[in-house]
């Protein structure tokens, strides 16, 4: 310990530059930051911050948790294929077909006047949305149809209720795609940009402070440790260190008064909660209105079915 102190009294008793003295002070602020945390400060002899800053800081942790949490979550949104289970695998099949398309038209073009057939140059299919409203339509649509062309009746009951039921998935998967993009642009991106704007702000300010108290706890043992020649000095640079922390402080509290008032959060979880709200709603809707005729068709198809049993 009085190596600690030794060293740092003959660091601040240089006559060195700015930048050396910068150094120095930054050296004895992590010497501070050492032996407090192997507990070689007595606990009085830690500067105490205001009760207001303390209070501050807890809750300004605990809005930056609160960012953290819900983004480490919803950040799904940013990908529609958070859903869709079969993705990967469809994935490397368009992968495929892009390539032969690619192929085709590279083969049509090069073709040309030559002694060689050239194939007809060749469209991509569109690209399809990869989410799983977007996967039951598509099941449902194709389901129907292969049970319609089988049926020869023309009044299958199945592939009706799959028709209708896949017509119902097309909305829902429509509203999906609205939903994912309005939580990016309203939530996801002002959500982060507080985060990473007025909230880093304030955590940089209550780090200036931390380092502002360091500076002056290590300038007061300077000054306990320093001889009768020095302590003008070492005076000088206690009452020096207190203005700091205390413009610092103030600075860190005004800081940290703006992120708490700042009501963007609570205006971006409300666009969160009605973007999911018309999502889920268009969802009941449309599943409702089909959900009554997809009924009939299944009580007229187990009426029909009792009645081949009866006789």
């Amino acid at each position: 310990m009085d190596g600690w102190n030794k060293l740092s009294s003959g660091l601040a008793g240089l006559n060195l530059g700015q930048s050396a003295n910068k150094f120095a002070k930054g050296f004895q602020s992590s010497v501070q930051a050492t032996r407090e945390r192997l507990g070689q400060v007595a606990p009085e002899e830690i500067t105490e911050l205001p009760q207001e800053y303390k209070d501050l800081e807890a809750r300004v942790d605990a809005l930056r948790a609160a960012h953290l949490a819900l983004l480490k979550v919803t950040k799904v949104y940013e990908s529609e294929t958070y859903d869709y289970p079969t993705q990967i695998q469809e994935s490397i099949t368009e992968l495929g077909t892009t390539i032969g398309h690619g192929i085709t038209n590279f083969a049509a073009a090069n073709l040309k006047g030559t002694a060689l057939p050239a194939p007809a140059p060749a469209q991509p299919n569109a690209p399809q949305h990869k989410t799983l409203p977007h996967a039951i339509g598509r099941a449902a649509t194709n389901a129907a149809t292969a049970v319609q062309q089988t049926s020869g009746a023309g009044d299958d009951k199945l592939g009706k209720a799959l028709q209708v039921y896949a017509g119902a998935w097309e909305k829902i998967a429509d509203a999906r795609v609205e939903q994912d993009g309005t939580i990016r642009e309203r939530f996801l991106q002002p959500w982060q940009t507080t985060l990473s704007t007025s909230i880093n702000v304030a955590m940089k300010a209550r780090q200036a402070v931390r380092v502002s108290r360091l500076e002056l706890d290590a300038a007061k043992q300077t000054l306990k440790n320093a001889s009768p020649a020095k302590q003008e000095a070492a005076r000088l640079e206690v009452e020096n260190a207190e203005d700091d922390l205390v413009q610092k402080t103030e600075v860190a509290i005004t800081l940290m008064k703006t992120v708490l008032d700042n009501p963007e959060p609570l205006k971006n979880l409300n666009e969160l909660a009605k973007a999911q709200l018309m999502f889920y709603a268009t969802a009941a809707e449309a599943l409702s209105s089909v959900q009554g005729e997809i009924e009939e068709l299944s009580v007229a198809a187990e009426g029909e079915y009792r009645k081949t049993r009866d006789h």
